[in-house]
């Protein structure tokens, strides 16, 4: 069998941080509330989830970025934002570049940077992403923010082809030396 490595949903003393858009406001503040409740129970305490709020999508990424530009001060960001399809060509320039936006974030930073981001065709569409039948997607992206920060630490305890652990490399812990 080969060496699976992944995450878990174990969140006690994680700090985490939430972007949160306040354009289609009513979805994403149950998306907020599904990402605390989940964090909530997943033993994150009140005092380490910093909610952070944005005029709208286009601007989380900013956002997230000076939130990761504090070393050590969060685990995790989330972002959280709706975007729906109207009758002009601006969904596709705000979801796009949200998307990108975040994406880079991810693939750059040490610490995970999740999307959490509906993109919908309708405001029922996104009601039904909001806590509706389809789930909440704001506490998929909690649960996917909590997997990510075990994961890494996973794989920062894995040691490399060389028996090279980062500790004994750098003296440092995480990914990139930070953490």
């Amino acid at each position: 069998m080969p060496r699976l490595i992944e995450g878990n949903h174990e969140a006690g003393g994680l700090r985490v941080g939430i972007v949160a858009s306040r354009f289609n406001e009513s979805i994403v503040n149950k998306l907020v509330d599904g990402a605390v409740d989940v964090l909530r129970s997943h033993g994150v305490e009140d005092g380490d989830i910093t909610l952070v709020r944005v005029p709208g999508s286009f601007e989380l990424p900013g956002v997230a970025r000076r939130l990761l530009a504090h070393p050590g001060q969060y685990d995790a960001i989330i972002c959280l934002g709706c975007v729906i399809r109207g009758e002009t060509d601006h969904y596709e320039y705000v979801a796009a570049e949200t998307a990108a936006g975040i994406g880079s974030l991810a693939r750059e930073s040490p610490v995970p940077v999740i999307f959490g981001v509906l993109t919908t065709g309708s405001v029922d569409q996104a009601i039904e992403r909001a806590g509706g039948k389809v789930g909440n997607k704001g506490a998929d992206a909690a649960l996917a923010a909590i997997e990510m920060v075990n994961l890494n630490l996973e794989i920062d305890k894995t040691p490399d082809q060389n028996n090279c652990h980062p500790c004994r490399s750098t003296g440092r812990h995480g990914f990139f030396g930070y953490g």
